[in-house]
């Protein structure tokens, strides 16, 4: 024994201690990055976190039948978690991705808007796994379509009727209609049923059968009579001494009625995007049957600071048309993905996942 420390070469104090210093070195190097893909993994759960947090609270009720049963007040927490919350951890959240059969979600926006509307929406969604799609309805967005040449709620739906055409036969899709594009909606909803796995109404038009969009904003624009024999905003694109064609807000009325709670640069977004109304689609009395626009699944969300579409008007919407379930976002102008798109973002993915 003594000879094998004989031989054994004495070792400099400094080269253990860097020795040391190394393989410390490689296992700090080894834990940040599980460290860095854990942080990465619950991204998502943070940031959707964060929409409660900071942009106020939000509250929903489930119908079944009983539009009475609502989750409010100072147990609305306890009770979310009631339903499976996918975004716990990243292990579930991966789970819940595999398992989810609908992942594609048509965003459909309202009037005067385009497909730019929902550009912080499509990065949320995306970055949860989900398959985004924002279409720009006839006349609207970088369609090129002249607005007044849009006269009926077909021709204004028609890239929308145009894209659940073109789905496969086996695959269903959720689509979400902000304000005017809830008809817009309903009405693919009447055409194609199969194709349509969940529809969501964003402070939107959500009809009845024989009534018309516009009568769903009569207590802010007045009657519609009223409205095309008074309006300022009104467009005669076929001549003054020819019934007008559609209309717009002007800038002050537009970010009073649209955007009063959304970030400045939103606005300027919308103040350079925002498109001329085609009236006649929202001037068209729908026509909807139980057999094929009733067999869908429909969900609203409402929007409680909202000057275009007033709470009460919009709780008129779900009492006389009850769908399964119904949202709420406080604090939230008509424009929610502008500002409350982490709030408007939770809600959707929350929808997407149920059963």
């Amino acid at each position: 024994m003594g000879n094998r420390f004989i031989c054994m070469t004495k070792k400099d104090p400094k080269e253990v201690t860097g020795s040391r210093s190394k393989r410390m070195g490689s296992r700090s190097q080894r834990k940040l990055l599980v460290d860095e893909e854990l942080l990465h993994r619950q991204a998502l759960s943070m940031a959707l976190q964060q929409s409660q947090r900071f942009e106020g609270s939000m509250s929903r009720h489930f119908n079944g039948g009983n539009t009475s049963s609502r989750f409010n007040g100072g147990n609305t927490s306890s009770r979310r978690r009631n339903l499976s919350d996918p975004f716990s951890n990243g292990k579930q959240l991966s789970e819940f991705l595999e398992s989810l059969k609908c992942k594609k979600i048509v965003l459909i926006h309202g009037e005067g808007f385009g497909a730019w509307c929902w550009y912080k929406s499509i990065a949320l969604l995306e970055e949860a796994g989900l398959v985004p799609t924002a279409l720009d309805l006839t006349g609207s967005g970088i369609d090129i379509t002249d607005t007044n040449c849009v006269t009926t709620l077909a021709e204004y739906s028609k890239p929308l009727i145009d894209y659940l055409q073109n789905l496969p036969e086996d695959e269903k899709v959720i689509l979400v209609g902000h304000s005017v594009g809830g008809a817009c909606v309903s009405y693919a909803m009447e055409q194609y049923p199969e194709k349509i796995a969940k529809a969501i109404f964003l402070c939107a038009t959500m009809v009845s059968n024989c009534q018309r969009p516009f009568d769903v904003f009569a207590e802010e624009l007045g009657s519609a009579e009223h409205f095309m024999q008074e309006s300022k905003c009104l467009i005669h694109g076929n001549g003054k001494d020819k019934p007008p064609t559609g209309f717009m807000f002007d800038k002050q009325q537009m970010k009073g009625l649209y955007f009063h709670q959304s970030p400045a640069k939103d606005v300027a977004l919308a103040m350079v995007s925002m498109r001329p109304i085609p009236l006649g689609p929202i001037m068209e009395k729908l026509s909807l049957s139980p057999e094929k626009y009733g067999t869908c699944r429909r969900f609203y969300i409402q929007t409680l600071d909202d000057h275009a579409l007033s709470p009460d008007v919009q709780e008129k919407l779900v009492r006389e048309n009850p769908p399964e379930g119904v949202f709420k976002i406080k604090g939230s102008d008509h424009s929610p993905f502008f500002s409350k798109p982490q709030s408007l973002h939770k809600i959707l993915v929350e929808i997407a996942q149920i059963s």
